[in-house]
């Protein structure tokens, strides 16, 4: 096991203030000031770790979509599957959604993929992955990979992205509870993408 120096966590206890201190404030509202006062160091030592404040979002952001991807695993042969582990994943950590939603928000000019761009690598595996699912005969060919990710995603992400119709299903919902809009995601994206009948 690696000898952590005081250097190592200083750096860690900044990246730890940082993902807190996006989540609630966005990149614009954030200050350098608070997260080197949550991380008991100074702005000068946040600036010599990260160039900016962007790049310290970057750097949060890159390890956060990191992450989702291992906590999740889309399987394109089971995307109803995978919708659920989305949906536990934002519905069990609505800042970590939050974080990432202030950068699809606030970042207009998203880098594009020659950039060091964690977002764009991740999506860029996924579509592979759901290509192969398709030449292999696992998924309807008749879609494109790119409207498969955005629509099982956003399905996914209805309830956490919209907190007026949580608040709603709470009052109103024929069923309140999470478990029931966890079934909705599923069966959504399950009738949207069933699974190809076997030969």
């Amino acid at each position: 096991m690696t000898d952590r120096g005081p250097a190592d966590s200083t750096r860690d206890r900044i990246v730890t203030a940082a993902k807190a201190e996006f989540s609630r404030h966005g990149i614009a509202g954030a200050r350098v000031d608070r997260i080197a006062k949550e991380a008991r160091t100074s702005k000068e030592r946040v600036y010599a770790y990260f160039r900016s404040k962007e790049a310290l979002y970057a750097f949060v952001a890159g390890q956060e979509l990191t992450a989702m991807a291992e906590a999740t695993r889309m399987d394109p042969t089971d995307l109803p599957g995978y919708a659920g582990r989305l949906f536990d994943y934002f519905d069990g950590h609505p800042e970590r959604y939050r974080l990432l939603a202030w950068g699809r928000l606030e970042l207009s000019e998203a880098p594009g993929p020659d950039a060091e761009n964690p977002t764009w690598a991740a999506m860029a595996r996924k579509l592979e992955q759901l290509r192969e699912a398709q030449r292999d005969g696992h998924l309807d060919p008749a879609w494109d990979p790119v409207d498969i990710l955005a629509l099982v995603s956003q399905i996914a992400m209805s309830s956490v992205g919209q907190p007026e119709v949580a608040q709603m299903s709470a009052r109103q919902a024929r069923d309140p509870g999470t478990e029931a809009r966890r079934a909705a995601v599923v069966k959504a994206v399950r009738l949207l993408f069933p699974p190809a009948p076997t030969p």
